[in-house]
């Protein structure tokens, strides 16, 4: 069973949702639409605002309730992605606050990392075993979390810089200078890394 058919399966049958108040404008796409489309950009956020493999599951089934639950407030349908972003970032921050008071004895984090080990790699951890990839994740760990979310979201998101102030919630002018800066720190670090391996690995 896949990621996709086990969160369906927890969802529950979603038949009622095009009903009632739960769609309160008919531009909006009905739900099984919505977790169809965006199932894998919520997982990978998830993953990169720092859920971890062993969580991921059962943050992205929760998420996806919240949607459910309040898709119906989105006043404009064009803004659906960035509307999304923001409920996995909230969902993520809240997971993360709850797991760090779980973890203070460090017991439950060596159990995570057991269970992370045993689990089957998923497609995209696969992936991330490219010397491509592993690059692109090293890098974007030295950013600053403000500059490495906004890095993310316009370049492997491909979202707009105004999806991207509405999902961080933040003035439009300040999501351009934040991107500026991020892909400008970006490439000095990718510049210090590729000389570093062009000299031999030499600092």
């Amino acid at each position: 069973m896949t990621r996709r058919d086990s969160a369906a399966r927890a969802l529950g049958s979603t038949e009622h949702v095009e009903h009632g108040e739960a769609l309160a404008t008919q531009e909006l796409p009905p739900f099984e639409a919505i977790y169809e489309r965006y199932f894998e950009f919520v997982w990978a956020s998830a993953r990169r605002l720092g859920v971890s493999a062993a969580a991921v599951d059962d943050v992205v089934q929760e998420v996806f309730m919240l949607i459910h639950a309040k898709v119906h407030t989105l006043r404009d349908p064009a803004a659906l992605r960035s509307w999304i972003y923001g409920v996995v970032r909230r969902t993520a921050s809240d997971h993360r606050r709850a797991q760090r008071t779980k973890d203070a004895s460090g017991a439950a984090m060596a159990a995570e990392s057991d269970l992370a080990r045993e689990a089957q790699p998923t497609p995209q951890e696969l992936s991330e075993q490219s010397d491509q990839v592993k690059l692109l994740y090293s890098l974007l760990a030295e950013l600053d979390e403000p500059k490495r979310e906004v890095f993310i979201l316009a370049e492997l998101e491909e979202m707009s810089v105004p999806e991207i102030a509405a999902a961080l919630e933040i003035p439009l002018n300040t999501a351009y200078s934040r991107l500026r800066n991020a892909r400008q720190a970006f490439e000095e670090r990718l510049a210090r890394r590729t000389a570093r391996l062009e000299s031999g690995g030499r600092s």
